[in-house]
């Protein structure tokens, strides 16, 4: 990242130098911001796009279609969020194709980082710390198990005039999917420089700059969906199908895209024969820093050359284009995908990341994500709380005068008797429809991780038990409200808490009337709390850094 070049996960990357760029008194890392939004916009060609392929966009809503499976591609900042959402729900996910980038959450959650090591080979890159910290989180349930991953097709292509993200840190992807056993293809042929490489880029293959689309004289697409697909039809004109244009607040956690830094508006391929009830694959299409339809005007050009819809319509393939939007401060200004951590979400990279799980809505609109890809080979999903759904909820010692908690952005969810002497229950929703149709239920489980407290409220009265009440649907609306303090459960203590001081604590199995309460149709609902009010101040949060999971086991 020497250099505004290529397109990165943040700001199409430009050089490491020129991410380095003025500094900003509203945050401590401003000045790496600016810099890294300016390397990953110089990541880019500046060139003018080829002649349209895809056919002008229609304003729609996103519909089910018979997916048989769902795969994600990227380059740059969208490379990097193409490898988070497959590791995250490789359940779901079953391969990916990357261009320049590196591994599985090389950024750990900083900045620096980001761009010294996952960028730039100034800092040390240790793939076998990635490794362990990746199973280590899947042992947590916070990013399906990593099992799912050997036998994918991963495809990875790197340049080798590629200054903004090195070919060490790309070498570093290959090498970290191999660790799972994936079946990694890894494309280090030609000269590119940083950018999505498309036989309909404007920009000669050894360039970084604007619009990032270059031309080798190669057929990437053709490569990458050969190794995703299997053998693939030649291309078609990619005008076949609809090119949708759709609300993608609908599918924001909170229900705003732009709080999340992505766009209003984001885009759909749809050929004719998965229109028409095929069977067909789904590929998310994930553009660099700087390529966003938002992004000064840049447009649909990412999903005109992208050289995707022209196999969309010869290989039965629905095309998600989601789209990134930069935002009017230092967090992001290049409109790159998150994988660094920016706007404080801490869980970015795994089950609950904001942009994550607005994008896996969008696949499960389209009808992905369910049963689609390899099913977990131990016969077991993780399902991480929807963050819409899922709030807490206090009220007086005998019920009265409930209110929904507001401190859940700052803190996390409240649990127990709190400074102001109100008694704190919450509410986590899970969309258990994921279930795998057909599969016996056997064990159920629920995994929380506390970020703070005060006082033992398990010791308070003495013997004190934290339950967990089930709920077939919700409580009332799906929504959190004041009265889900005392609304009635489907089953009451259907699984119960023990005492925890720190990191992550996982539930009794779930018993057999709760089991028996997973609503296999939508939603359930579970409220977590004491079973007793404390008799002073004991409470802990929990949800701030890693979302309540529910571990669902099946045969």
């Amino acid at each position: 990242m020497r250099s505004p070049r290529a397109p990165l996960s943040r700001r199409p990357l430009p050089s490491l130098r020129s991410l380095r760029a003025p500094r900003s008194p509203r945050r401590r890392f401003g000045a790496f911001a600016v810099a890294l939004a300016c390397a990953a916009a110089s990541l880019l060609p500046a060139a003018g796009p080829a002649a349209a392929a895809a056919p002008p966009p229609v304003a729609g809503a996103l519909s089910a279609y018979d997916i048989g499976a769902v795969y994600t591609a990227g380059v740059s900042s969208g490379g990097y969020m193409a490898t988070q959402l497959h590791v995250a729900y490789s359940g779901a996910v079953a391969g990916s194709a990357v261009f320049a980038s590196g591994p599985y959450d090389c950024a750990r959650g900083s900045l620096p980082t980001a761009l010294n090591a996952c960028m730039d080979t100034v800092q040390g890159l240790s793939v076998a710390a990635l490794e362990q910290a990746t199973r280590d989180r899947a042992a947590q349930g916070q990013v399906d198990p990593v099992e799912n991953l050997a036998g994918d097709p991963v495809y990875v292509f790197g340049g080798s005039n590629d200054t903004t993200v090195k070919r060490p840190v790309v070498d570093a992807l290959a090498d970290y999917y191999g660790r799972f056993g994936a079946r990694v293809r890894y494309d280090r042929s030609t000269a590119a420089g940083h950018s999505w490489v498309t036989p309909l880029g404007p920009n000669s293959c050894a360039v970084t700059a604007s619009p990032y689309l270059n031309d080798c004289g190669t057929d990437a697409e053709g490569a990458l969906l050969g190794h995703l697909l299997g053998a693939v039809a030649p291309p078609g004109s990619g005008t076949g199908g609809t090119l949708v244009r759709f609300d993608q607040d609908a599918y924001a956690p909170g229900g705003s895209a732009a709080a999340l830094s992505m766009g209003r508006e984001g885009f759909a391929y749809v050929p004719a024969s998965c229109a028409a009830g095929a069977r067909c694959s789904l590929l998310v299409a994930l553009h660099g820093c700087k390529q966003g339809y938002a992004y000064q005007g840049f447009g649909t050009r990412f999903v005109e050359n992208a050289y995707l819809n022209e196999y969309a319509d010869t290989n039965g393939l629905v095309v998600l284009y989601p789209q990134a939007a930069p935002t009017s401060t230092l967090e992001n200004p290049n409109g790159c995908w998150n994988w660094w951590g920016y706007l404080g979400d801490t869980a970015y990279a795994r089950h609950g990341g904001k942009q994550i799980e607005a994008v896996m809505g969008m696949v499960r609109a389209l009808g992905g994500g369910g049963g689609t890809g390899t099913p977990p080979s131990d016969g077991r999903t993780v399902l991480a709380a929807t963050d819409a759904e899922t709030g807490y909820v206090k009220a007086a010692a005998d019920g009265s005068g409930a209110a929904v908690g507001t401190l859940k952005g700052l803190y996390g969810l409240a649990l127990g008797r709190g400074a102001d002497g109100r008694t704190n229950r919450t509410v986590v929703s899970f969309d258990t429809s994921r279930i795998p149709a057909g599969k016996e239920v056997t064990r159920a489980w629920l995994t929380v991780t506390r970020s703070s407290g005060s006082g033992d409220p398990w010791s308070s009265p003495a013997g004190n038990r934290l339950l967990a009440d089930v709920r077939t649907g919700c409580f009332g609306g799906c929504a959190v409200e004041a009265a889900d303090f005392s609304a009635a459960p489907t089953v009451a203590g259907g699984a119960e808490i023990g005492a925890f001081a720190s990191g992550s604590a996982v539930s009794t199995d779930l018993s057999p009337a709760a089991l028996a309460a997973l609503n296999r149709g939508g939603t359930t609902q579970f409220r977590l709390g004491f079973a007793q009010a404390q008799a002073g101040t004991a409470y802990l949060f929990v949800n701030q850094g890693a979302p309540v999971t529910l571990t669902v086991e099946y045969r």
